[in-house]
């Protein structure tokens, strides 16, 4: 009688591990399903905005991921852009960054690799934050893919770049929604690379370029900063979206109404675009000493 309830106690036993692992299986599938074709269709396919809004691929590939869309230029192995939209909606939640950076299974032929970066001496710098993504863990762990990431300095990564994507979520919190396209200027005088399988690029300067299209105030800025430490304050690297589109041959608001787009792209106003001085001096005081 002993040996049988020992047996039956083993069984159960064997069958409560095997449930158990079975579960932790499907857990982590959910965690890290891949992003592909078999899953929901993206904001940018349900907005009847956001396509309209995106910028034309220049030297890349264009790939739609659920909460972004980006344009990966195999040469360089990063994105030249990534384009999202951003409210407030969007900022809400607690960001968890305990995710693993990884490749980016949409890239047919292959996207850069965490190690790629390693020993590098360069971060690996999202240019989608996030922070931006708060709302949702999955969007969230979408960012720590490579095709998302670029070699930055420490200092400008951690610094003013940085501080930038702070000024950026204070925008849109006054402006309710944000058209934001982001990432490094790759021109034919970039000549370090870096990766221990990849050859990734490192680009010398990055931009963002920002759309508020709510009435009754439209406006757009663009800022063109080099990748390194600054002590300098945001504005004095605002621009033209015009200019941005000059140096990196992206156009990127092409279906904007042509009117429309000369006066937006053209010119900008500071004023309408206030710097919080909280960041500012976070950043030099705190930011750059790390």
């Amino acid at each position: 009688m002993v040996k049988k309830k020992n047996g039956y106690l083993r069984l159960a036993i064997m069958l409560i591990l095997l449930v158990t692992a079975i579960g932790s299986m499907y857990v982590l599938n959910e965690r890290y399903q891949v992003i592909g074709k078999n899953q929901p269709k993206s904001d940018f396919e349900k907005g009847p905005y956001s396509k309209a809004f995106m910028p034309t691929a220049h030297q890349g590939t264009i790939i739609e991921h659920p909460y972004f869309a980006i344009s990966y230029v195999e040469e360089h192995e990063q994105s030249e852009w990534v384009f999202y939209e951003l409210d407030i909606q969007r900022l809400k939640g607690k960001v968890d960054r305990n995710f693993n950076f990884r490749s980016d299974p949409a890239i047919q032929t292959g996207s850069a690799y965490h190690y790629d970066y390693r020993g590098s001496g360069y971060d690996r710098g999202h240019l989608v934050p996030a922070a931006d993504m708060a709302a949702s863990p999955t969007a969230v762990m979408t960012t720590f893919m490579m095709s998302n990431i670029s070699p930055q300095a420490r200092m400008f990564n951690r610094g003013i770049w940085r501080e930038l994507e702070e000024q950026v979520r204070d925008w849109t919190r006054k402006s309710q929604h944000l058209f934001i396209a982001t990432g490094p200027v790759l021109d034919d005088n970039l000549n370090e690379v870096i990766g221990q399988k990849s050859q990734v690029t490192v680009p010398k300067m990055f931009y963002k370029v920002l759309l508020d299209y709510t009435t009754p105030e439209k406006k757009a800025i663009g800022f063109l900063l080099p990748n390194e430490k600054s002590d300098e304050p945001i504005s004095n690297f605002a621009t033209t979206v015009d200019e941005v589109e000059l140096v990196t041959g992206i156009d990127f608001f092409p279906n904007l109404p042509d009117s429309e787009e000369k006066r937006l792209e053209s010119k900008y106003k500071m004023a309408l675009w206030p710097i919080n001085d909280f960041w500012t001096n976070l950043r030099i005081k705190e930011w750059n000493s790390y």
